[in-house]
């Protein structure tokens, strides 16, 4: 019993043992990047470095699973059941974010879209809780805005019919909706003040930050409403900004429809 149990160890592949040992490690620390970030414990380059990390051992782990499981196949040892499990997790931790990675790769990399990029709406309560690490809240200027519109040609300003009093009180409900985080909410003052909401948008999962302005501005048949998200950290917001702004438009679209 004890020959048949040592060599039914040494049988065991260890590529598979330790392929399987490193995709579970990747899920924890995958898991705390995303965690502590969200609880302010810790700075985005480091997060975004813990996060590589996780993502790199899956990546690991995931080729040596492949490896693994044509070794076990041909010679015959234990563990391709691991080798299998290792491949799956990792593919399940990477999924995600090579989804966004690819998406992102196609597109420039811009941090900042508006609606308007000739006259975007500014920041005001937000300059003053704006991290100094933080990327800058100016727009870019003509060029960005050349490769705004040349990107995104569908990101522009929605007109209502709505008075900018019911367009504001739309705009907010939506904003409320969605769970961002209001700093400021100034009501139009019929043609002599345009309406503005300052908010910050949390992503998903990581909780990654961009800040946001409306403006909410009378026309000749109603009210015009301008967006603008910009990405608190990094050189490349993924299409995140501009996934953004077009669901907070579409919705509002529908409600202008319901109406």
């Amino acid at each position: 019993m004890i020959r048949r149990r040592l060599y039914t160890e040494e049988r065991y592949s260890p590529l598979a043992r330790w392929s399987f040992r490193l995709a579970l490690f990747s899920v924890p620390v995958v898991a705390l990047a995303a965690g502590l970030y969200r609880a302010g414990m810790l700075d985005f380059q480091p997060a975004i470095a813990t996060l590589s990390a996780g993502l790199g051992m899956a990546l690991i782990a995931a080729a040596m699973g492949i490896v693994a499981f044509f070794i076990t196949w041909e010679t015959g040892w234990l563990g391709i059941g691991r080798a299998i499990a290792a491949v799956a997790i990792g593919g399940l931790v990477l999924a995600g974010p090579a989804a966004v990675l690819a998406r992102g790769m196609m597109l420039p990399k811009l941090t900042d879209i508006a609606t308007d990029p000739t006259d975007p709406p500014r920041f005001r309560a937000l300059m003053l809780a704006h991290p100094r690490d933080a990327n800058s809240l100016a727009f870019g200027g003509a060029a960005a805005a050349e490769t705004q519109r040349m990107a995104y040609p569908g990101i522009k300003p929605v007109d209502l019919t709505a008075t900018p009093e019911e367009a504001f009180n739309t705009v907010l409900a939506l904003v409320q909706k969605r769970r961002w985080h209001i700093l400021d909410a100034i009501p139009p003052r019929g043609t002599r003040r345009d309406g503005q909401i300052e908010a910050v948008a949390v992503s998903p999962v990581m909780g990654f930050r961009s800040d946001v302005s409306i403006r909410i501005r009378p026309t000749a048949k109603g009210a015009r409403v301008d967006v603008r998200s910009s990405a608190r950290y990094g050189i490349h917001d993924l299409g995140t900004n501009a996934q953004r702004i077009e669901a907070l438009m579409a919705d509002l679209a529908a409600e202008r429809r319901r109406r």
